[in-house]
C-alpha cells in the first residue's frame, strides 16, 4: 500500500466555513491528476475520506469536499431541510462545487489541467452541475445522482459521464433515469448508465447507526462493483502515469 498524506482544509462556501479532506499520494516529484469527491446529503464522513485516501493510494490528489460547514447531518429531516433547497438551486450547487474546485486547483501537487469530479447523491448532483457550467473536467462520475439540469446546459459538459443507480431506488426511479439519459443523449454527451439489480438508494454507503430515509440500504456486492466502475472511469479518462 502506498503511503498517503492527509489534512483537513478549510475554505468558504455557501456562507459557511467548509472543512474538506485532502489526500496526497506519496512523493513530491511532480503534479498528479486530481479528483474532487462529493458526499451524500448527510455530508462529509469517514466513507468519503477513505475514498479520497484510496484514490491517493492509486496516485491521485483527492479532495473530499464538505456540504454543511463541518457538520454531518444524521437527522434525515434536518438533512432534507438543507439539501432539498440546495438541489433546487443549480447556481448554489455550482458555487459549492467551484469553491472546492478552487482548493483542489490551488494544491501544488495537483495538476489543474487534469481534474475529474465524482460524487454521491447531493455531491454527485454538484459534480454534474460543474459539468453543466462548462468546467473543464476529464470525467464526471455519480452514484444515485441522476439529476437533470436547466434546458440546454448539459451541452456544456465536455467530458465523459458515468452514472450508477440501484434498480430499486425509489428516490431515483425509472422515470428519473429516463429523463437523465434523455438529457445526456440530446446534449451529445459521452454517457454511460449502470443499473445495479436489486439495489436501493445509497447502496454504496455502509450501514449507519442512525435513522435513514425509506428506500435507503447498503448492498455490499454492488458497492464494490460501483467503486470498481469509478476507478475504471478514472483509469480511462484520467490515467496516472508513472
Amino acid at each position: 500500500m502506498t503511503t498517503v498524506t492527509t489534512r483537513a482544509v478549510e475554505y468558504p462556501a455557501d456562507d459557511l466555513t467548509m472543512i474538506g479532506h485532502l489526500a496526497l499520494p506519496a512523493g513530491a516529484d511532480r503534479r498528479r491528476p486530481a479528483v474532487l469527491i462529493g458526499p451524500e446529503g448527510m455530508g462529509l464522513s469517514h466513507v468519503e475520506r477513505r475514498r479520497a485516501e484510496a484514490l491517493a493510494e492509486l496516485g491521485y490528489v483527492a479532495l473530499a469536499f464538505d456540504l454543511h460547514g463541518g457538520r454531518y447531518l444524521s437527522d434525515p429531516e434536518e438533512m432534507l431541510a438543507r439539501c432539498m433547497p440546495l438541489l433546487a438551486d443549480p447556481d448554489r450547487m455550482r458555487c459549492i462545487g467551484h469553491a472546492a474546485l478552487d482548493v483542489l486547483r490551488a494544491e501544488p501537487r495537483a495538476d489543474p489541467e487534469r481534474i475529474a469530479a465524482i460524487g454521491y447523491g447531493t455531491g454527485g448532483a454538484i459534480a454534474l452541475e460543474l459539468g453543466r457550467d462548462g468546467v473543464d473536467l476529464r470525467a464526471i462520475g455519480t452514484v444515485n445522482a441522476l439529476t437533470t439540469g436547466r434546458p440546454d446546459e448539459a451541452a456544456r459538459i465536455r467530458c465523459p459521464v458515468w452514472a450508477g443507480v440501484g434498480s430499486e431506488d425509489p428516490i431515483m426511479p425509472p422515470a428519473q433515469r429516463e429523463a437523465f439519459t434523455a438529457e445526456m443523449q440530446a446534449a451529445g454527451v459521452d454517457w454511460r448508465l449502470s443499473v445495479y439489480g436489486g439495489a436501493l438508494h445509497a447502496f454504496h454507503h455502509p450501514t449507519v447507526d442512525h435513522a435513514v430515509l425509506p428506500g435507503v440500504g447498503y448492498h455490499p456486492r454492488h458497492a464494490r462493483r460501483a467503486w470498481r466502475d469509478v476507478v475504471d472511469l478514472l483509469a480511462e479518462c484520467l490515467p496516472v502515469t508513472q
